[in-house]
């Protein structure tokens, strides 16, 4: 078998088992009761993988991962991309959030991480 087909092999490998983690992470905060929903942009105008709808009008977009962690590189996604589904629904961003949920191997949904800044865990003004 040539390298690139290997490379090919390995890639649809790891969307499948990417796919399967958001499916996971999807029905398991289903069973818990959260309205979530998954997203379907991809590209520039990517709006995360799935929003959970909480109450008052207010959005929590997640972006699953199950990758090489790269902590700055993920929030850095996550913004962006709550951003962008502010900005295509037309609501303010104080009524979106936004959070990594990072796979750890051999744990399940409920172990993971989530990842945020201070800045928004806690509630602060922007500087």
């Amino acid at each position: 078998m040539c390298k690139l087909s290997n490379i090919s092999a390995r890639n649809k490998r790891n969307k499948r088992i990417g796919a399967q983690w958001e499916t996971d992470l999807r029905e398991g905060l289903r069973s818990e009761g959260f309205d979530v929903e998954s997203l379907r942009l991809a590209g520039k105008e990517d709006e995360g993988d799935m929003v959970v709808r909480e109450d008052g009008g207010r959005y929590l977009v997640i972006e699953a991962k199950n990758a090489k962690f790269e902590p700055g590189v993920f929030l850095g996604e996550a913004i962006v991309e709550r951003e962008n589904f502010a900005k295509h629904r037309g609501l303010d961003l104080d009524d979106v959030e936004s959070i990594v949920v990072v796979k750890r191997r051999g744990k399940n949904w409920r172990q993971a991480f989530v990842l945020t800044t201070v800045e928004d865990y806690l509630g602060l003004e922007p500087r």
